[in-house]
């Protein structure tokens, strides 16, 4: 076999990833609990100036009722207690039930729990709270990010607290349901700009239509995924598991795109574009490029998703 996952993922190396958002949150990650809970906090406070924040789905907020309402039951004290185990990925049975929720689920508990620091049924940051010199550099980096990089950042800050669910042996995830794909006749077909190829093209389509049958139909069974920052996803039933928890109601808008001949029969694809999320609106796109790597046969062995360092880099198409 001509490629593996490894030497798929080196496929278009001169792609300028986004890596200002790893670094920020890896500095995030090295604060103290109390200072992330607070630059969390100061970095709701600027939605609608600088910072764009969730605004998860119902069925991600009803999934999470029934800890958030614990939690509202809870004295100050404790509540606050709560956020810093969930910052220190502490071993209790809230950060246990958190560490088995999806994504979404975990944006709508934090998005409710922003929302009750506001309205007074949540404890919030102590009044005259400071944040720490290091904090304060991290707000800042976050502030200076476009704004697909910034909520790449809040999202991953939150999504990476609580219990580890690879520690908690068997579980059951806990994930919103699955829409049903969209009609035909509610369905778009993109075109792209430098791209014909039938099988990029469907993936696009069925991803908008949230068709993830199709969708992972155009793999091979050992094919191959990798998000943004993420290592690869390997095999049918693990990117399918992808699709449906974290990429339901996506709008995928490619744009330009190069297709090259690969060795064995191979094709290599990039495509670039924008994707707009449903947790934070149609008016915040992310720079995305997608790396193809197609086997003879046209199914997708490999495909890389990239959240762009710069819009330049949409038009970068260089091996």
């Amino acid at each position: 076999m001509p490629f593996t996952i490894d030497s798929a993922r080196n496929i278009f190396p001169n792609t300028l990833a986004a890596d200002a958002v790893p670094a920020t949150i890896a500095r995030f990650n090295q604060l103290s609990a109390e200072d992330q809970l607070a630059l969390i906090w100061f970095a709701y406070l600027e939605m609608g100036k600088t910072i764009t924040i969730a605004a998860p789905g119902a069925a991600s907020m009803v999934l999470a009722e029934a800890t958030l309402k614990e939690i509202k039951q809870m004295t100050r004290l404790q509540q606050t207690q709560v956020m810093c185990d969930l910052a220190n990925r502490a071993d209790t049975p809230i950060c246990r039930t958190y560490g088995t929720w999806s994504p979404n689920i975990k944006l709508g508990f934090w998005f409710q729990l922003g929302q009750g620091m506001e309205d007074g049924t949540v404890a919030p940051i102590p009044e005259g709270y400071k944040l720490s010199a290091n904090a304060k550099a991290v707000l800042e980096a976050i502030k200076a990010l476009e704004s697909g990089q910034q909520i790449t950042v809040l999202r991953n800050c939150v999504v990476d607290m609580g219990f580890e669910a690879g520690k908690l042996g068997n579980y059951t995830r806990v994930s919103e349901p699955v829409e049903p794909p969209k009609a035909m006749s509610q369905r778009t077909q993109v075109t792209i700009d430098g791209v014909t190829n039938s099988t990029v093209l469907s993936y696009m389509d069925n991803l908008n239509a949230n068709d993830f049958k199709a969708l992972i139909d155009l793999f091979t069974p050992d094919g191959g995924l990798q998000p943004p920052f993420q290592r690869p996803i390997v095999g049918k039933e693990a990117i399918l598991r992808f699709f449906q928890e974290e990429c339901q109601n996506l709008k995928l808008i490619p744009e330009k795109g190069v297709s090259e001949p690969a060795d064995d029969g191979y094709t290599q694809i990039k495509v670039t574009g924008k994707v707009q999320t449903p947790w934070f609106g149609a008016n915040v796109g992310m720079n995305i490029a997608w790396r193809f790597l197609l086997n003879p046969e046209g199914k997708i062995f490999f495909v890389a998703i990239d959240l762009l360092a710069s819009p330049k880099e949409l038009l970068n198409f260089v091996r």
